[in-house]
């Protein structure tokens, strides 16, 4: 982040709060954190005052602001597609009686914007609004088998590749097989590739021009299904994936208006 300067460096001290998802001391922000003390406790003050953060005198400990609460639902309603996509998400659930995820690429992580929970509640890493490795989900692989060729080695070189079980990949040469896997049949799978006994068949939403904008996953456990039980779902999955793509095209993303911006900018 040092070349975003004090921006970059206040939103990392906002990440290192928001990353402990409670009420935190500026004794255990300082303990894991790069800046000295009298820096962290300026940057800690000034998003105070700007209403990012918020600070309890009584416990005297640091929580997200609510300044960042308006900014973060502006974005989900603006930026997500998650407005969008929740009446099909709601329907996929409660046919497959499984947990759907809706997921975007945010700097070639999986930032998941929203969840649907199964009739039987899993429980598992994923949830809205966290941050999940693309190279061993199925919504991860799904939206980086879709991605143009500069995108696409941008994000590969940018995984961290940490074994997360027997079943992770864990190197380049096997993450670009799969995804040439995933692109040729039109869906991605994980087999146990983050967390074990948790499995999922996921597609990209795509526009009609063949732009990425996200994957939706049904994610199961082994303890009720095996994969073959699972992959049933695929076509399901698939036309759920179109729909939101076709309606996001149409609200959000239309082909035509990007089409019209790039003729203006090779015009000028």
């Amino acid at each position: 982040m040092a070349g975003d300067g004090t921006i970059g460096k206040a939103c990392d001290v906002l990440d290192q709060v928001a990353t402990f998802q409670r009420p935190v001391r500026f004794a255990e922000l300082l303990e894991s954190s790069d800046f000295p003390k009298a820096t962290l406790y300026r940057f800690l003050q000034t998003l105070t005052n700007q209403g990012m953060l918020s600070y309890d005198p009584d416990r005297q400990t640091y929580t997200p602001g609510l300044r960042l609460v308006r900014l973060a639902h502006a974005a989900w309603t603006q930026s997500s597609l998650a407005p969008i996509a929740r009446p099909f998400l709601d329907a996929l659930s409660q046919e497959t009686g499984e947990t759907v995820h809706l997921a975007q690429l945010d700097a070639s992580q999986v930032l998941y914007v929203d969840k649907r929970n199964a009739a039987q509640p899993v429980e598992m890493y994923s949830q809205a609004g966290k941050v999940g490795p693309a190279y061993c989900t199925g919504v991860g692989k799904a939206m980086m088998a879709h991605l143009d060729e500069a995108a696409l080695d941008r994000a590969v070189s940018q995984q961290s590749y940490h074994r997360f079980t027997d079943k992770t990949l864990t190197s380049e040469a096997a993450l670009r097989a799969d995804l040439d896997l995933i692109r040729s049949r039109g869906y991605a799978v994980d087999d146990e590739e983050h967390e074990p006994g948790i499995i999922c068949v996921a597609c990209p939403i795509l526009t009609s021009g063949g732009r990425m904008l996200g994957a939706i996953s049904v994610t199961g456990s082994t303890e009720r299904m095996n994969f073959e039980q699972l992959k049933h779902w695929i076509p399901r999955v698939r036309h759920v994936a179109e729909q939101i793509g076709t309606e996001a095209q149409a609200w959000r993303f239309p082909e035509t208006r990007v089409n019209a911006d790039k003729d203006r900018m090779q015009a000028t």
